[in-house]
């Protein structure tokens, strides 16, 4: 079914626009439907009965005249029948149209003020007070849905559809791809609709909304929408069936009404509108039912949409709760936020709270903080990100707190607030056994690279750990059915497990893997595994975690840095090389540690050996020294050997460049050659600015006097003295360099080395932020002694450790 405007209507459309000074667009805000559907009105295209008169109704238009329907005729039922075998609607009564509108209308009116009590306002985890849903100041974001439920993908699909990060470090769980559309279209393309979803996904928000949007005449406006908390219903103590526990919702709100339907019966009301299919039935929260409730809610839900087909029903449950079968209904499932949800949400949520210049910090600070921003395609996280944020102006520094109370807030806090007490499947775990379990399983799959994982397996590490415990039967086929059950419980009850695929698993978010490995590790003093992973950069944040979660982390820092420096101990050229950074660094006047400057020579040689960017000799330094910025004028050594290196690093990128442009005539690599020459000018030119010795000056001014014009009218002849004479003149550079300052060295690096290194420098590189991290707690001999050997060669470690052990004598 559906209704189409005609093009006279469309005329009268367009001109209702203009008089009422209003946009498609603001149209189209108000009606809460898309640019596409709307469109699709202006164009004389069918669309749904509902919207054509909600359209019609917002422009102050006939529905009937605009579609070009003449005569007495009753408003169209919403969205198509579904009654089985192809019924009509009812006849509405001698009355017609006037009759059940004015009774319609009557009804919103009277239950207006439940609705807004119900659903007019949200308050979870520890808002202090509630907060609107929908109006200027509401929070709600829109939610997207996904009509292929995730449990029904293949392996497959599940594969092709994962948001990968560059080069593969992050597996970002939480935003798995999948086509969605908005959440009123899947309420309007379906009369019968159960909706799934994650814990915390924002079911209830959404069956809030849609009430709200119902009563306020933005969305099924000719409707009476019906909200019940399932939870409520199946506790009710006079035990009433379903339509008559909306009757007594109505009764308990009609007394201040006026005119007829004060005076009528509210059972003969409700029926009577369920009949008409003028019902927008909301059903929350199917998994919160009580066991012993559940048979007798169940069926009083079937018996009621099978016998009032036209009416709407659309009812929520958690994902894995329960293995229900509503025949007629089309399951979907509430998708995680993206990106730009996330955002809506943070403007609306600080804006409520009259602070909307902390929403664009916020979203800076996840952004800059990709685990946490992971946990933010959750509602019920994000809400607890903003409550955490609007509370500090941050999130906390020792980032394990923070993941600790997400967790907590799944396990526990989420049912806790909402005084909702599930069966529990396995009893035998607390809350405290549930994250030791957990814990087990993800140091398990994290080890073995699983972040995808099969049903059978997970059983496994569940069997393995729950054997393990008091009264668990130890039999196979017994421990197997408890793996399941226990399974089934967690994704259902908490979320922190979720089936991807038909029989494939994984954690909620790849932040809550690590957490838990990370817990795992702290908690049972297992650092081997932390150890053996150290170059592997899908480790990096399990180690700032661990370190968070230590008592001490001394044995853990000196056991990484142990294990780095002995990566280059049998190198003998390596181990050189460590040696040139020391003593080149203790041969310069600079304000910094020791350490910074090592850092600083050791990146700035790797810079030049290996073709990277000038800017990477300052970071490991940065990191050592972070509370200081080098200063060019305080340290003439150091800037001094950043211009040559970088004018040496020109050199040599010039020739590749030229070598380039010769062998396959780019464009692009001329053109990067021209751009090198400049770079290369002005490097010297502004080294040969500062306070020099006088040999060096006068070498340098010598060299730099024999370089051509590098302007870009002078391209072709430089490029051609370049490709006669640029070899030996970078030679010449690189001599001066090594003979007054002892830098620009041709190591020579063979691969295996350079990946060593590579892997010794992001190593230490991460043993500097584990001893930065603020939840880190590290005694100061310790510290001092990572500080005092950090970047050394072997003989001045062992020097040191020598030296520090005859004086502790």
């Amino acid at each position: 079914m559906g209704l189409q405007a005609t093009p006279e209507g469309i005329k009268q459309a367009k001109v209702a626009l203009t008089d009422l000074g209003i946009t498609r667009k603001t149209l189209e805000a108000r009606l809460s439907t898309t640019r596409e559907r709307l469109g699709r009105f202006f164009r004389g295209q069918t669309i749904g009965d509902d919207l054509f008169v909600n359209i019609c109704k917002a422009l102050k238009l006939d529905w009937k005249t605009i579609a070009g329907i003449a005569g007495p005729l009753n408003p169209p039922i919403l969205g198509d029948f579904e009654a089985g075998e192809g019924s009509a609607p009812p006849e509405l009564g001698a009355g017609g149209l006037p009759e059940i509108h004015t009774l319609v209308q009557q009804t919103r009116e009277a239950i207006r003020p439940l609705i807004q009590q119900q659903c007019g306002t949200m308050r979870v985890l520890d808002m202090e007070h509630p907060i609107k849903l929908t109006g200027a100041n509401g929070i709600y974001t829109n939610v997207n849905i996904l009509e292929k439920l995730t449990r029904l993908k293949s392996e497959q699909e599940l594969l092709e559809n994962c948001n990968l990060t560059a080069g593969l470090d992050r597996f970002l769980l939480g935003q798995v791809k999948a086509k969605c559309i908005p959440g009123l279209e899947a309420v309007e393309n379906h009369r019968r609709l159960m909706v799934l979803g994650k814990p915390g996904a924002g079911k209830t928000t959404f069956l809030k909304y849609l009430a709200m949007q119902c009563i306020t005449e933005g969305f099924s406006a000719d409707a009476v929408p019906l909200f019940v908390t399932l939870k409520d219903f199946a506790e009710d103590q006079q035990q009433h069936g379903l339509v008559n526990y909306l009757a007594q919702l109505l009764e308990e709100n009609q007394r201040t009404s006026i005119g007829t339907l004060s005076r009528s019966n509210p059972l003969e009301i409700i029926q009577h509108i369920l009949r008409s299919g003028k019902a927008m039935v909301l059903l929350d929260g199917l998994d919160e039912v009580r066991q012993e409730d559940t048979t007798r809610v169940l069926r009083e839900m079937r018996v009621t949409a099978d016998h009032f087909p036209h009416s709407q029903f659309v009812i929520t449950c958690r994902i894995a709760a329960k293995e229900y079968t509503f025949e007629r209904f089309t399951e979907v499932e509430v998708a995680d936020f993206d990106e730009q949800q996330i955002a809506t949400f943070a403007e609306n949520w600080f804006r409520a709270r009259n602070d909307s210049p902390k929403a664009k910090r916020f979203i800076e600070r996840l952004e800059e903080n990709e685990p946490i921003q992971e946990l933010a395609s959750s509602p019920i996280l994000l809400t607890l990100l903003c409550l955490v944020f609007g509370e500090g102006g941050d999130f906390p520094s020792n980032r394990a707190d923070l993941y600790e109370e997400g967790v907590r807030t799944l396990l526990k806090k989420w049912d806790a607030t909402r005084n909702i007490n599930r069966d529990q499947i396995y009893k035998k775990l607390d809350v405290q056994r549930k994250e030791d379990l957990l814990s087990f399983v993800a140091l398990q799959s994290f080890q073995q690279k699983e972040y995808f994982i099969k049903k059978r397996r997970l059983e496994g590490y569940i069997a393995d750990f729950i054997g393990n415990l008091r009264d668990v039967d130890p039999d196979p086929e017994s421990l197997r059915i408890d793996s399941e059950a226990v399974v089934r419980s967690i994704q259902a009850q908490h979320g922190l497990l979720v089936e991807r695929a038909r029989g494939i698993y994984s954690f909620s978010h790849l932040t809550f893997q690590e957490y838990f490995t990370a817990r795992e590790i702290a908690g049972t003093n297992q650092i081997q595994p932390l150890l053996r992973n150290i170059n592997e950069k899908r480790w990096r944040e399990v180690f700032l975690l661990t370190v968070g979660m230590l008592r001490n982390a001394d044995e853990l820092l000196l056991a990484m840095q142990a294990a780095i420096n002995q990566s280059l101990a049998k190198d003998p050229k390596l181990q050189d090389f460590m040696k040139w950074a020391k003593n080149k660094s203790e041969s310069v006047q600079a304000s910094y540690k020791d350490n910074s400057v090592r850092a600083y020579y050791f990146a700035l040689a790797r810079a030049l050996d290996c073709d990277r960017d000038r800017a990477l000799a300052r970071a490991l330094a940065r990191a050592l020294d972070r509370d200081r910025d080098l200063d060019r004028d305080r340290d003439l050594d150091l800037d001094l050997d950043l211009d040559l290196a970088s004018a040496l690093a020109s050199a040599l990128d010039l020739d590749r460049d030229l070598y380039r442009a010769s062998d396959l005539y780019r464009d692009r690599d001329l053109y990067r050659a021209s751009a090198r020459a400049l770079d290369l000018a002005r490097e010297l030119k502004r080294a040969r600015t500062l306070d020099l010795a006088r040999e060096l000056k006068r070498q340098l001014q010598e060299v730099f006097d024999r370089l051509p014009d590098t302007s870009s009218k002078n391209r072709e002849n430089f490029q051609a003295w370049w490709q006669t004479n640029g070899q030996q003149w970078t030679e010449n550079l690189r001599q001066i360099m090594i003979t007054h300052r002892n830098i620009g060295h041709d190591w020579q690096f063979n691969d295996d080395q350079n990946q060593l290194l590579q892997q010794y420098y992001d190593a230490n590189l991460l043993l500097v932020e584990c001893l930065n991290n603020d939840g880190c707690y590290v005694s100061r001999s310790v510290r001092q002694e990572i500080e005092d050997t950090l970047l050394l060669p072997m003989s001045e470690i062992e020097k040191y450790k020598r030296e520090k052990g005859q004086s502790s004598q």
